[in-house]
This record gives C-alpha cells, structure tokens and sequence, in this order.
C-alpha cells in the first residue's frame, strides 16, 4: 500500500501545487518539502518508497510543466 502512494502522491501534489501557484517549480519545491518532511518524521522506510516518490516527483513535474505551457500557449492564441 506504502508503494502505490509513493507512486501517486507526490505526482498529484506537483500537479495540484502547480495549478493552484502557476509554476511548476514552486509545485515542485513545495512536494519536495512535503516529502522531505514525512521522510525526516520517519515515514520513509526504505529505498523503494524513496525511489517510487522520485519517479512520482518526475513524472508530476513532466506533466505539470507541459500543462502549464499548453496553457500560456492558449491564452497567448
């Protein structure tokens, strides 16, 4: 169950941290904090939780930024 979330979490949070601020970055920056967080409270037990939440961050962050450009790109059409 711990895998499944890592694998969804952080992506969705860089998705949603990104359309609530308008920047992909600050969507970023604000997951890795979150996760950095759980990880210094002790919620990240072991090496495949820290590598599903990195793929999750990268494939949030690939995401967030191709919606975020389409978007511009539509309001400067």
């Amino acid at each position: 169950m711990k895998i499944l979330a890592a694998l969804l979490a952080p992506g969705l949070l860089v998705v949603l941290f990104s359309r609530v601020t308008y920047s992909y970055v600050v969507g970023l920056l604000l997951t890795v904090a979150l996760i950095a967080a759980s990880a210094y409270r002790g919620y990240t037990s072991s090496w495949l939780l820290i590598i599903a939440d990195a793929f999750s961050l990268t494939a949030g962050f690939w995401y967030s930024k191709r919606m975020i450009e389409r978007s511009r790109a539509a309001k400067s059409a």
